[in-house]
């Protein structure tokens, strides 16, 4: 698929068919692909839950204002950005540091990580927060390509999805996505108004 199809395709749907599985070597794939998103200093500050049974996508509709894309989905995922991925110690930040860097360059990576990132609660927020926005995008114009359609959540209760999963608290929940196939009978309707090149840009 070309990108501009994947631009024009890609759509935040509302109703899902409940009937039509999605292979896990499909969302693996989809996965893998976002998994090539960038991030600040390769630190890759985000995990994902992947929610598939439909028990436990009860009672995520039930946290997340009991929307039904939730349970007819055949997969929500819990995009996960981690506050402190910038610490040293941090499993993603020592792999990079192990796989990518020289022995003599961590004094200046861990201190340079910790004054952009480490300097404030809000920093290391944004830092996570922007990160992971990076990657849920990708997700989504991933599943695009694979053929999927997705809708992303920011109406739910975060401390209940955070207690009810099992979610460390370094890590802040930005959006659930849902992903499946559009429900039979529904028609996407066309995309919603977008800014104009001269409003985008300021002067």
């Amino acid at each position: 698929m070309e990108f501009n199809d994947i631009l024009d395709n890609r759509r935040a749907i509302n109703f899902f068919d409940p009937e039509r599985d999605i292979s896990e070597s499909t969302l693996t794939a989809i996965l893998e692909d976002a998994a090539e998103s960038p991030s600040s200093f390769n630190l890759q500050p985000w995990k994902v839950k992947i929610i598939r049974d439909p028990k436990r996508k009860q009672v995520l509709r039930a946290l997340a204002f009991d929307q039904p894309k939730v349970t007819e989905a055949p997969a929500v995922l819990i995009i996960l950005a981690d506050r402190d991925g910038w610490k040293e110690g941090c499993d993603t930040l020592e792999k990079h540091f192990a796989k990518d860097l020289q022995p003599e360059q961590r004094d200046w990576f861990i201190s340079t990580t910790k004054a952009l990132y480490g300097n404030s609660e809000e920093a290391s927020q944004a830092f996570a927060n922007k990160n992971a926005g990076l990657f849920a995008m990708s997700i989504m114009y991933a599943a695009t390509h694979h053929g999927l359609h997705t809708h992303p959540m920011d109406g739910f209760d975060h401390e209940g999805v955070r207690k009810e999963f099992n979610i460390p608290d370094n890590y802040w929940i930005p959006m659930l996505i849902a992903v499946g196939h559009m429900k039979p009978g529904n028609e996407i309707q066309p995309k919603a108004w977008r800014q104009s090149i001269e409003e985008i840009i300021l002067d």
